[in-house]
């Protein structure tokens, strides 16, 4: 269970994928190499018209990249496949040929957001509260940047970026267009996901399809784009201002 577990399950022409790790749901390479993966098995599947991404718990919905691992990073070449392991997950959710709903139950911080906003259509209760904090360690979000300002613009991508101390409760992240509805409790949340999903697993595949490539227009060049993003994360996470903040997380 240290690299955590993911399982899917389709059932009705719905894959439910479901992740987890005793870490807050965090990502270490593994699960995010799994994720990536999956992703991709999924958009050939012929059997599997939408998908649902979830995790496990209810406290939080992911934490972003294992921390672990973060601290860990010894030279350039290792920062940079770490952080191109969620590059790795966005580019699988981008080009997936099926709809992605989120089902956001509990916090969400760092990469974690960036996962949210690669689904093309999330909803949440109010405990999905939002954070972007990697300036406090000396890095960014430049690798889920894209995906964030894609979904809610460069004025609330700054300010979730620069603020990058304060939790954005889930009706700001619904202003700003990460989430699509909120909920209060986690079973009017799940039975909004089932409602929605089956009624796009009923729809023409065909068309589902054509709608996915028509919302990912003008992000053809994220392959390049995010591997470079993960190169400027990489080297700035062996800076010494990194290092002596990391420190200070240190078990």
């Amino acid at each position: 269970m240290s690299n955590g577990s993911l399982y899917t399950h389709i059932q009705n022409n719905i894959a439910t994928v479901e992740f987890y790790h005793p870490a807050s749901n965090s990502f270490p390479s593994e699960l995010l190499a799994r994720l990536a993966t999956e992703f991709n098995e999924l958009s050939l599947n012929k059997e599997v018209h939408v998908i649902i991404l979830k995790s496990e718990k209810e406290k939080a919905f992911c934490a972003g990249a294992s921390f672990d691992e973060l601290v860990a990073i010894t030279n350039l070449e290792e920062g940079k496949q770490f952080f191109l392991g969620f590059a790795n997950v966005l580019n699988a959710m981008r080009k997936c040929s099926k709809l992605i709903i989120g089902r956001i139950q509990g916090k969400v911080v760092g990469g974690g957001v960036g996962l949210a906003a690669a689904c093309d259509y999330c909803l949440a209760t109010e405990q999905a509260s939002i954070k972007l904090s990697e300036l406090t360690i000396g890095i960014g979000p430049f690798v889920i940047a894209p995906a964030v300002e894609r979904k809610i613009g460069i004025a609330a991508l700054s300010e979730l970026t620069l603020d990058a101390t304060s939790w954005k409760n889930a009706y700001w992240a619904k202003e700003k267009g990460l989430f699509a509805k909120v909920f209060e409790t986690l079973s009017e949340l799940d039975n909004e996901v089932d409602n929605l999903a089956t009624k796009l697993a009923s729809y023409n595949p065909e068309a589902l399809n054509k709608m996915k490539k028509i919302l990912w227009q003008g992000t053809e060049n994220w392959d390049t784009l995010l591997s470079e993003r993960a190169a400027i994360s990489g080297k700035l996470v062996l800076s010494d201002f990194t290092k002596n903040a990391l420190q200070k997380f240190k078990k």
